[in-house]
C-alpha cells in the first residue's frame, strides 16, 4: 500500500470514528418506546407500497397486523395474495369497489368508507393487532366521506403501543398535526406519462 493510500485510509477511519462517536451521542437519550402515527402521502408513487413494507417488517418481528384497504377493492393485488399465508397474524379487509371514478355513486362509496372506518376502528381499539394500516384512508377524508376530526379522535384511541400507518394523497392538516411521522412522496418521473400502464409487482 502507497503512502497516499494509507493517509487517505488513515483519514476515512479519523472521520469514521467521528461520525460513530456523533451517533452515539445522539441515540443516547433516545430511550423511548410509543406506537407511532405514520401518514404517507404525496403526489409521488410509493405510498401504499412503503406501508406494506412496514407490513412486510411487522410479519418478519411476529407481530399482529390490521389491513383495511378504502379504495382499491377490484384490484386483484399481490400483497393480499401474501397476507393470506398469514391467516393468525394478518386480518386483510378490503373495503369498497374500487377507486371513486369507476364507483360513480357517492352514497355507496360513503357507505363503504364507514364500514371501512368501523373496522379500522375495532382493530385499533383492539390491543391484540400491533399494527394497523389504513390504506388509501386520506382519499376518503378528501371527498368527506369521513369527517376528519371523527377519525383524528378515533385514532388517538390506540393502545400507548400500537402503531397505525396512514396513506393517500392530501393528507388533511389535522392528520398530520397528529401523526409522529409523516412522509411527502414527491413525483419526480413516473412511466404512466410515457404510456406505461400499471403492471403486476409494481402498481398492485
Amino acid at each position: 500500500m502507497s503512502s497516499s493510500d494509507e493517509a487517505l485510509n488513515a483519514r476515512h477511519n479519523e472521520k469514521a470514528k467521528k461520525r460513530q462517536a456523533a451517533r452515539a451521542k445522539i441515540m443516547a437519550d433516545k430511550t423511548q418506546e410509543k406506537g407511532l402515527l405514520i401518514v404517507h402521502t404525496g403526489k409521488g408513487k410509493g405510498k401504499s407500497t412503503a406501508a406494506f413494507g412496514l407490513v412486510a417488517r411487522a410479519i418478519g418481528h411476529g407481530m399482529k397486523i390490521g389491513i383495511v384497504q378504502f379504495i382499491k377493492g377490484s384490484w386483484a393485488t399481490g400483497e393480499k395474495a401474501v397476507y393470506a399465508a398469514f391467516p393468525g397474524q394478518v386480518e386483510h379487509k378490503v373495503m369498497g369497489e374500487g377507486f371513486t371514478w369507476d364507483t360513480q355513486d357517492r352514497e355507496r362509496d360513503i357507505a363503504w368508507a364507514r364500514q371501512g372506518w368501523e373496522e379500522m376502528l375495532r382493530m385499533v381499539r383492539d390491543p391484540a393487532y400491533d399494527m394497523v394500516l389504513a390504506d388509501e384512508l386520506n382519499i376518503v377524508l378528501r371527498y368527506e366521506y369521513l369527517p376528519v376530526e371523527e377519525v383524528v379522535a378515533g385514532l388517538s384511541e390506540r393502545p400507548p403501543m400500537k402503531h397505525v400507518i396512514v396513506t393517500g394523497r392530501n393528507a388533511p392538516d389535522a392528520l398530520i398535526e397528529a401523526a409522529d411521522l409523516v412522509t411527502e412522496m414527491v413525483q419526480v418521473k413516473h412511466p404512466f406519462r410515457s404510456g406505461v400502464k400499471a403492471q403486476k409487482g409494481i402498481e398492485f
